[in-house]
Order: structure tokens, then C-alpha cells, then sequence
């Protein structure tokens, strides 16, 4: 009777062990398992789907150039500036205005230059040109401005050129076309600026590359 109570205790004890053992085991698998196919780690370090750093919203925007100082300091004579600017006008289709202009000491006037006409396209010119008041919302017909460049001369090989626009919008409505004028944003006389510095020097200003080409 001893025998057989000895034989079914140790048989229970077995019994007991092994049920621990294959617990231990499943909870092992089950660590090992999160370990190796979850990888928090790696998925932290992803940046192809919008988590964690590595998003750069300002990448691949367009760089601004550096303004055109205005007045502009050129290393050249008057004489040679004055000549370079009514060649640019010229090349630029504006026409010297000879009633206002002094080319002997330094004052080119332009005509008023009609830069854009339509109705499609000259509010969008307006205000790439001009400030353009939010209270006037009139039906934009046309576009112009006038130039106005002063070339004074520094010393012998120094020179300063300022460039300045007026830009005027004309508004047709019922009680007929008029022309107004609006304040100059500064695109214009930096246009020109760009231009006659590659014109004189033989390169653009540093950021303006791409304006000339």
C-alpha cells in the first residue's frame, strides 16, 4: 500500500512539473515572438510614413534672391552707365521721353509703357507690379508705367544708378475708362536693375541667374 501511495505521488509531482515547464516555455515564445516581429526600434526610425522626425516641409521650396540695392553703386563712369541704360530702354521697348529727360546730366524718363492688356491677364500683372488697394476691385483693362533713372556720378569710376517706377491701372466700368495709379511694389525697378548690372558687368547679381535666363 506504502509502494503504490509512493508511485502515485511521484506520478503527480510529474504531473506538476511539467504543466510549469510547458507554461514557462509558452511565455518565452510569446517574449520572443514580440522581440523579434514587432521591432518598436526600427519602426521608430522609419521616416517614409509621416512618424518621428525626418519630415521637412521647407525642402525643396524656391529660394527667394537676395534685393538689388536701389540706388545701385556701379565701378564705372556716368557716361558709360547713361549710354548702357538707353541702349537697355531701347532693347526693353520703352521710349525715351525727350520733353523730361536729361541724358547730359543724368535723368532718362521713359514714356508710359503699356506692360499688359486684358482683361484675363492684367489684374495678375497689377499685382505682381504693384500694391494694388483691396478696395479697388475695378475691371482691369491694361497696365503701364513709367521709368524714371538717375545716374550720378560718385567719383571718376564710381556711379549711382536709382531706378523708379509709376505704375497706373485702367479700370473700365459704367461710368466710362480711367487710368489710376497705384505704388509700385519695386519688381520693376529691380527688373531693370538686374538687367543693366548684367548688361554693364557681364553677369547678374548673385540669385538673380535665373532672371536672365
Amino acid at each position: 500500500m506504502k509502494k503504490l501511495f509512493a508511485i502515485g505521488l511521484l506520478f503527480f509531482a510529474c504531473t506538476v512539473c511539467a504543466a510549469q515547464e510547458k507554461g514557462v516555455d509558452q511565455q518565452n515564445d510569446r517574449i520572443r515572438d514580440s522581440s523579434t516581429n514587432q521591432q518598436p526600434a526600427v519602426n521608430g526610425r522609419k521616416v517614409d510614413n509621416g512618424v518621428g522626425r525626418g519630415i521637412d516641409f521647407g525642402k525643396g521650396k524656391t529660394q527667394q534672391p537676395p534685393p538689388v540695392p536701389n540706388p545701385y553703386r556701379f565701378q564705372a563712369p556716368n557716361d558709360v552707365l547713361t549710354k548702357a541704360a538707353l541702349e537697355l530702354m531701347r532693347e526693353r521697348k520703352l521710349i525715351l521721353d525727350e520733353t523730361v529727360s536729361k541724358p547730359e546730366t543724368g535723368l532718362l524718363v521713359s514714356q508710359p509703357y503699356t506692360f499688359t492688356r486684358g482683361t484675363v491677364v492684367t489684374s495678375s500683372e497689377l499685382f505682381r507690379l504693384a500694391e494694388v488697394p483691396r478696395t479697388e476691385q475695378g475691371n482691369w483693362t491694361r497696365g503701364r508705367y513709367t521709368l524714371v533713372i538717375e545716374i550720378q556720378p560718385i567719383d571718376s569710376s564710381n556711379t549711382n544708378v536709382s531706378v523708379n517706377a509709376r505704375v497706373e491701372g485702367r479700370s473700365d466700368n459704367v461710368l466710362g475708362a480711367e487710368w489710376l495709379s497705384l505704388k509700385s511694389n519695386g519688381t520693376a525697378e529691380e527688373e531693370f536693375l538686374v538687367a543693366l548690372i548684367t548688361k554693364v558687368t557681364g553677369t547678374p547679381p548673385p540669385g538673380h541667374e535665373q532672371d536672365q535666363q
